[in-house]
């Protein structure tokens, strides 16, 4: 008699040919090495210009309510172009797709740099969006594609790198910048960086292999194009305008919120019955990846959603000016990145339920710990810093393996689906967890009982992770 075998054995029975060969590894790196440099500008560009709002909001004469639009241009461009980025790498070949989103976010910089007022440096922004809505899908995509599946967590912690750069270099130079020089090298300093990203991009990625028993290449499912981008861009334009006035009731929060979650529930019906839908909603079948886009959603809501308390604690409620606020939280982006390239390489090894599932508790802790801190009047610096690190060490054991757990047993015609699908969620939950955080802090006020509560509510959210979280494999991979 024949031993039955379980779904999951089988499910592996029918996946092992298709992983890639040892002799990949020297392609592998080559594509690390584009994809690390296109993504240290991206988040180097995101980082400063959150810094410089304020003094942008000087020398351009235009309220600080208007300059805000330059992040939330970015943001809707982005929501409108990611829904995409499978379709293009599968009509025009990943490699096609990386340079012209490095060329887009390139030229919106450079015309950033350029802008003569507000409105034009909005429109410059949205320019940047297109191209940075296609980078992270694209580049971790192509990175999966090629990477050993049995060592994935190291290549995905080497992908991590610019989450280090980021928080820890982006503040300073920003401050250094607008001291030193002027607003418009916040934009300019991403031309060198692009220029060497883009020549790497060209030099080194080598065309998609070509497939002469392959289907045609997909198309573009217009349809679905019509209700998902415009869907989310009016979802997450409701909640950044709930997140910035404190309250959701407004018409003109409430009724883009409610469009937007409209136009996505019918796309979602549409995707379930279509032949060859914008985004395979199909993929969360697969008990990995739908455990962890769950345990993703809940703890990038309460982690990326906690990020403009700690710049609002320490200008407003500590005194303290905008570039000393940034250095402040550079040992946390330092716990965070340190602790991921540990971690993302341990969780090859080790079972990635219980590595999760210890980094959330560790966050959600360090949450909790910080809302004590804030919320004590005269605690000392380094007693906030010290909790905030904590949480950051949790972070860092959690995003990356959990990223890495959801996509490692997936067919490889499905990781661009799956990277394309992450990014939309990592998109709107940050951007939601960010808007509730907001509103009970403007409710609360900016007090240390405002901070303490929505602090709270931000560990809570990172502890509601570990339901998820256990449905992960318990196995070592």
């Amino acid at each position: 008699m024949v031993a039955s075998r379980s779904p999951e054995q089988a499910e592996q029975a029918v996946r092992a040919p298709e992983e890639p060969p040892p002799g990949l590894s020297a392609g592998l790196n080559r594509t690390l090495a584009v994809v690390i440099t296109g993504s240290v500008m991206s988040v180097l560009d995101m980082t400063i210009v959150n810094v410089a709002l304020r003094s942008l909001s000087e020398e351009l004469h235009a309220p600080l309510t208007t300059v805000q639009w330059t992040a939330t241009a970015y943001t809707l461009a982005l929501a409108a172009v990611i829904p995409t980025a499978a379709w293009a790498m599968g009509r025009f070949g990943a490699k096609r797709t990386y340079l012209t989103a490095l060329t887009l976010f390139i030229l919106g910089s450079l015309l950033a740099a350029c802008a003569w007022d507000a409105g034009s440096l909005i429109a410059f922004r949205a320019v940047q969006g297109l191209g940075g809505g296609l980078l992270t899908p694209v580049g971790m995509a192509m990175v999966m594609r090629i990477a050993d599946r049995a060592r994935l967590g190291r290549a995905m912690a080497l992908l991590g790198l610019p989450v280090l750069a980021g928080p820890v270099i982006g503040p300073a130079l920003g401050g250094w910048l607008l001291d030193t020089a002027s607003w418009h090298w916040i934009f300019l300093v991403n031309l060198p960086v692009g220029a060497v990203a883009l020549l790497l991009a060209a030099r080194l990625l080598r065309p998609d292999p070509p497939r002469p028993t392959a289907p045609a290449p997909p198309r573009l499912d217009v349809p679905g194009l019509l209700l998902l981008s415009p869907g989310l861009a009016l979802l997450l334009f409701g909640l950044a305008r709930g997140g910035e006035q404190g309250d959701f009731t407004a018409p003109g929060t409430l009724l883009p919120a409610l469009a937007g979650a409209t136009l996505a529930a019918a796309f979602v019906r549409r995707a379930l019955t279509a032949a060859d839908p914008l985004l395979d909603l199909r993929l969360l079948r697969h008990r990995s990846f739908a455990a962890g886009a769950g345990t993703l959603a809940l703890f990038i809501s309460g982690y990326f959603g906690s990020m403009l308390l700690a710049p609002m604690y320490w200008q407003q409620a500590r005194g303290l000016s905008a570039t000393a606020a940034g250095l402040l939280g550079a040992p946390v982006g330092l716990a965070v990145g340190v602790t991921m390239q540990i971690a993302s390489r341990r969780v090859d090894r080790a079972s990635p339920r219980r590595l999760i599932r210890f980094g959330i508790v560790l966050g959600s802790l360090g949450m909790a710990l910080t809302a004590l801190q804030v919320g004590t009047d005269g605690v000392p610096a380094w007693r906030v810093v010290a909790a905030a690190m904590l949480m950051g060490v949790g972070a860092g054991i959690t995003l990356m393996p959990t990223m890495t757990t959801a996509t490692r047993h997936l067919p490889a015609d499905r990781l661009a689906a799956a990277s394309t699908a992450l990014s939309i969620n990592s998109q709107i939950c940050a951007s939601a967890g960010t808007a509730l955080l907001s509103v009970l802090l403007t409710t609360c006020g900016t007090t240390p009982t405002g901070f303490r509560l929505t602090y709270a509510l931000a560990a809570t959210l990172l502890a509601l992770a570990l339901i998820p979280a256990s449905a992960l494999p318990s196995r070592r991979p």
